[in-house]
């Protein structure tokens, strides 16, 4: 059997949203309700710039393949994200493919994020602060935005040029109003939506920042002893997970040294309407993610079904 390799180009160009949303949302009802194999990442120390080289092993019940990914951040790279997502079939343990994982984490990161974000955030929230102008940036507000109609999006990063070339890059791609702001302070101010990507390893945004029945989406706390929203925040408020053991050990939960207790519930649960999510206009809802490893596999087996339904077959082989 052949293995097929993808490059960034490919994953990006073989992947549908639509259908990727649903399958992935099938994928977190079915983790968080039916959990047979729990969602696990192995660190390992890398020596010079780079931060801990992760392998994540991924599996899901309605997918005949499972996924390693292995790959490390090295903050100031373009992209910051180094690796490959292994696909191999569950019968056999056949390598199907070999894919690049940082647009594989970049896509399923920036959907599932978008999807939590529209299902917690209150129906008539239109605005949109976005802080860290980064990929994740890019990825969480172009997903958004398919789900809903956006009025308004402020841009706060710690590199203002950063800001400026992220809110010229978007207005290509959005009919929306785009503001840079200079303070993160400034950009949280009035809106229904915070969206979080930086590489904060202490609180960036507090409790006392966030307007009544906001809803903050936090991405970058996903190592251990990182975090970008306070205790106070997460303690206060209604706080949605993707994996509560992570969450804990190496997420939003972990990095301001609290537990179990504050947790509410987790996206699959909300999902699956074992609970509620938001129950008012006021409330302020907080989705924190680590990621989880069957976000890659459900991606990486969309991209190899497409490519296999790609009659010009334009992709690479190892024999």
């Amino acid at each position: 059997m052949s293995t097929q390799l993808f490059n960034r180009s490919d994953v990006a160009r073989l992947v549908d949203p639509g259908t990727l949303f649903a399958s992935m949302q099938s994928a977190f009802i079915d983790y968080s309700t039916n959990r047979e194999i729990p969602a696990r990442r192995f660190f390992s120390n890398l020596p010079g710039p780079g931060e801990a080289m992760v392998l994540m092993p991924g599996l899901a019940r309605e997918i005949p393949a499972y996924t390693v990914k292995v790959n490390a951040k090295f903050e100031g790279q373009e992209p910051a994200i180094r690796g490959a997502v292994l696909l191999n079939d569950i019968e056999t343990g056949a390598l199907l493919a070999v894919l690049d994982s940082f647009e594989v984490t970049a896509i399923r990161t920036g959907l599932s994020a978008a999807m939590a974000t529209d299902k917690l955030a209150r129906s008539d929230a239109t605005k949109v602060a976005v802080i860290g102008a980064g990929v994740q940036g890019v990825y969480q507000l172009g997903y958004l935005e398919m789900l809903r109609k956006l009025d308004s999006v402020k841009v706060y990063d710690v590199s203002l040029q950063r800001a400026k070339a992220y809110v010229t890059r978007m207005r290509a791609e959005m009919d929306t109003e785009f503001e840079v702001c200079r303070t993160l302070a400034t950009a949280v101010e009035e809106v229904d939506i915070v969206l979080m990507a930086t590489w904060a390893k202490q609180p960036v945004l507090f409790s006392e920042m966030v307007p009544v029945g906001c809803h903050v989406t936090t991405l970058g706390a996903d190592g251990p002893g990182e975090a970008e929203v306070d205790a106070e925040l997460i303690k206060n408020n209604l706080f949605v997970c993707d994996d509560r053991d992570l969450a804990i050990e190496m997420g939003a939960v972990g990095g301001v040294g609290m537990g179990t207790e504050v947790i509410d519930a987790e996206l699959g649960e909300v999902l699956a309407g074992q609970h509620p999510g938001r129950i008012n206009l006021e409330q302020i809802t907080v989705y924190g993610a680590v990621g989880l490893a069957f976000q890659d596999l459900v991606t990486a087996w969309q991209v190899y079904c497409s490519a296999s339904d790609d009659k010009q077959q334009n992709y690479d082989f190892l024999a």
